[in-house]
């Protein structure tokens, strides 16, 4: 399961993959037969070995800082070079346009990012098109313990808090931020590839949460394919369908639902691709890059495989603060490999865990088993290291 690494090429880059991590990006990139180079927020081992250069921007919060990276790809190797992107723009999707005065952008633009990112649009969008969606407020319509508070842009769960019990029905959430009324479920996320007017679905993932007490729906980890009924498949199929067709949504998108037996709720959509690509790039389903490039061009597969095994992707955050020594022996399960020495601190992402399966379930718990054994790792591996 390592990613292809990138052979050396006197010819330099071809691409730029950009996100807040972009390892996933670059190895989709280098399985297609690209030649990217990478800017994100880590410069993990494994990222350097798949891009060149690498180039790591400063963290504010796990957020892309925007003068760092215009100043990055005003690099000369990078001049004009198309660009994907992944996790980092929803925030800002004004980004977009500056990145575009300068650069093809293969992906959907500042205008779609912005109308699915806008809690209020999208669901007024979502009213006409008939989607259940949970109902969004700028004042708190009811008890604080049926709602959520939510911060617009935001991804990755960690933006999604509860309502603090004190607050009073008709409170104002501060600006950039929303309630959401709460609604039961387990999570399912549909990827797809849109042209602007149509839509191929790619497959269904399981989704779930690593919580903490200040984080309890941060992002945890997706297995797939999810072998969905006929109906329920079908059903959410349908309307990711509608919503690439109904907001112009071009290459590889990803729509985020909870489903209760027969209920179905859509929470929201990334215009852009994910994480799931741990998930899917993999045989027999063609590379996912090469897909995402062509539907951005307009040109759909009419169908696609699904994988015969499952996969699950899950993120290892850090219990507590820990240290990676150099030349720490990471199993060829894990990605975004941290190169040493560094110091991670308590809640941030350590790497991702990565495993197969005969189902869904099992491959999740194939997985749960490997973080176990490299947390005991990384801890044995700590106190081995003088401070």
């Amino acid at each position: 399961m390592t990613p292809p690494a990138r052979s050396p090429d006197s010819r330099g880059p071809d691409i730029v993959v950009v996100a807040v991590s972009a390892r996933a990006l670059a190895a989709a990139a280098c399985r297609v037969g690209r030649r990217p180079a990478a800017i994100d927020l880590f410069a993990d081992d494994d990222t350097r070995q798949l891009a060149a250069p690498c180039l790591r921007l400063p963290s504010r919060g796990l957020r892309l800082d925007e003068d760092a990276l215009m100043e990055a790809l005003e690099r000369p190797e990078l001049r004009g070079l198309p660009l994907v992107y992944g996790a980092g723009f929803e925030d800002d999707p004004r980004r977009l346009e500056r990145i575009a005065e300068t650069r093809p952008i293969l992906g959907n633009g500042a205008t779609q990012v912005a109308w699915v990112k806008d809690p209020f649009a999208f669901a007024d969008a979502l009213g006409r098109l008939g989607i259940p969606h949970p109902e969004a407020a700028r004042a708190l319509p009811g008890p604080p313990e049926r709602y959520l508070l939510k911060r617009v842009g935001g991804s990755g769960g960690g933006h999604v808090a509860a309502v603090p019990p004190a607050t009073r029905p008709g409170a104002e959430a501060s600006r950039g931020w929303y309630f959401q009324r709460r609604v039961g479920g387990h999570a399912v996320s549909v990827l797809a590839l849109g042209d602007g007017e149509r839509a191929v679905v790619v497959g269904l993932s399981r989704q779930w949460a690593a919580p903490t007490p200040e984080q309890p729906f941060r992002y945890g980890g997706a297995a797939g394919p999810m072998r969905a009924t006929h109906r329920l498949g079908g059903l959410l199929s349908d309307m990711t369908v509608r919503l690439c067709a109904a907001f112009g949504l071009v290459g590889l998108v990803s729509a985020d639902f909870l489903v209760a037996g027969d209920t179905v709720h859509l929470l929201e959509v990334n215009p852009r691709p994910g994480a799931t690509l741990d998930v899917f790039d993999r045989a027999p389903l063609p590379p996912l890059f090469g897909l995402h490039v062509d539907a951005c061009a307009g040109r759909l597969p009419e169908s696609l495989p699904a994988p015969w095994r499952c996969r699950a992707a899950l993120v290892h955050y850090a219990a507590r603060p820990v240290t990676v020594g150099r030349g720490f022996p990471w199993p060829a399960w894990t990605a975004d490999r941290p190169a040493g020495p560094a110091r991670i601190e308590a809640g941030a992402p350590v790497c991702t865990v990565r495993a197969d399966g005969a189902s869904v379930g099992s491959a999740r718990r194939q997985a749960e088993q490997r973080q176990r054994r490299l947390a005991a790792q990384l801890e044995t591996q700590a106190m081995e290291v003088p401070a």
